[in-house]
């Protein structure tokens, strides 16, 4: 099973959601009438991170399928890994090209 490759833009990395409550602190300590716009943004960034979360690779796997794929990936990578060291170990004979 071929693992699928996400695409990412670097700002949809950041879900950090403490700055937009620092925001909010910030309206509600100067009684700004921001609030419940810095609000409906902090709302909106954790519908963003649900749904990037909703579509990550594995999501819909339990924990324990999850490790059992790792632990079959693993096994693969050793295989191929000793597989690899077994060839390059093998004397290579130069054959003259035609």
């Amino acid at each position: 099973m071929a693992a699928v490759p996400v695409q990412q833009d670097p700002e949809d990395d950041d879900y950090s959601l403490l700055p937009l409550v620092h925001d909010i602190i910030k309206c509600m300590d100067k009684d700004s009438q921001d609030v419940h716009q810095e609000i409906n943004k902090l709302k909106a960034r954790i519908q963003e991170a649900r749904e990037q979360i909703s579509t990550m690779p594995g999501i819909d796997k339990s924990p324990e399928e999850q490790q059992q794929q790792l632990q079959t990936l693993r096994e693969q990578v050793r295989t191929k890994s000793l597989l690899l060291q077994k060839y390059k170990s093998l004397c290579v004979f130069d054959i003259p090209k035609a």
